[in-house]
């Protein structure tokens, strides 16, 4: 039996109203593919943790059919600024270029107030804040964290800590433990390192006498046994690593840093929509969530113009804490 006219002309309004829904809904540049090889920066060492992001983001992007070949360029110095404008001045409006940063280049930036900035990137996602952790060497003569505090508190400058760069994150924190314990800053033995590889060893040498810094840095030194944790920046205890938090042991004190990454600079909307949807993608994969797990990092996903906010933000945020810890 036909149907009327009128029906017909209802059911097709219908449709095409739901299809141009379907459009609407659909994510700016859901359909705009990202490029099969993708070239990324890493402003850090080998090994580090900047390296350790990039190349676990390759790997789900990967997973996810998102790319298919990648290649890494490490670029090391003036916390994370020197790999920044390496990829500034090399990848401007090149679609298949990303960038890793995190706290410690915007603070890097902040100090050196270098020539390239953040705002000649393309901001894609922030994708996790890792917690810092305190641990010793095996023979370390401190078995608790109140037994490390109070040998700095009788004597500061014969405790050095290694952590980052000048002015990092982990840097700010052991500042902010410092004034949290009564230290003068003038006190502080705090040693600086380009990358996570040289602080582990000079520890492990008996150079520094306690290290700060992400667990995945760590984690290998920690499980063979070469490194004991002695306490977690995070505002909880972190599963599986046996330390109490700064704030158990009466210090009203978190330290953490979030990495993220940008894009080139001088890509379209679709292009940046493209990446965050890749990304989106990538970090629902197993890679990606087993390495959440493994490396104790806490996900905090935030994409495209609200990442673009919060670095800004961060700027100022860190420029203040800076300001407070003496370092700027």
């Amino acid at each position: 039996m036909n149907q009327p006219a009128a029906f017909n002309r209802r059911a097709t309004l219908g449709y095409l109203a739901a299809a141009a829904a379907l459009v609407l809904a659909r994510p700016a540049g859901a359909n705009t593919p990202v490029p099969d090889s993708l070239k990324f920066t890493v402003p850090g060492s080998p090994g580090g943790g900047y390296d350790q992001t990039a190349r676990t983001l390759a790997k789900a992007l990967q997973a996810a059919a998102r790319i298919r070949n990648v290649s890494f360029e490490n670029k090391n110095g003036a916390g994370g600024t020197l790999g920044l404008a390496q990829f500034v001045n090399g990848s401007a409006g090149e679609a298949g270029a990303l960038c890793v940063m995190g706290a410690i280049m915007v603070t890097g930036v902040v100090q050196n107030k270098p020539p390239v900035t953040l705002a000649q990137t393309t901001p894609v996602a922030r994708l996790f804040t890792e917690y810092n952790v305190i641990a010793v060497r095996k023979d370390a003569p401190w078995r608790s964290m109140a037994e490390l505090l109070q040998a700095f508190k009788a004597e500061p400058t014969r405790i050095t800590w290694g952590g980052g760069s000048k002015g990092s994150v982990d840097h700010i924190g052991i500042s902010q433990l410092a004034a949290a314990t009564g230290v003068p800053l003038n006190r502080l033995n705090y040693i600086p390192f380009g990358g996570g590889g040289e602080v582990v060893a000079a520890t492990l040498g008996g150079h520094v006498s306690a290290i700060t810094g992400g667990y995945a840095e760590l984690a290998s030194y920690v499980k063979s046994g070469q490194f004991r944790v002695l306490a977690v920046g995070a505002p909880q205890r972190l599963k599986g690593i046996d330390a109490p938090t700064l704030k158990e042991l009466g210090l009203d004190l978190e330290i953490g840093n979030w990495r993220g990454v940008v894009a080139a600079g001088g890509l379209s909307p679709a292009q940046q929509q493209a990446w965050v949807s890749a990304i989106e993608q990538a970090v629902r994969t197993p890679v990606w969530q087993d390495a959440l797990l493994a490396n104790h990092w806490t996900p905090s996903l935030l994409t495209g113009a609200a990442f673009g906010h919060f670095i800004d933000s961060e700027h100022a945020r860190l420029r203040a804490m800076l300001v407070r810890a003496g370092l700027l």
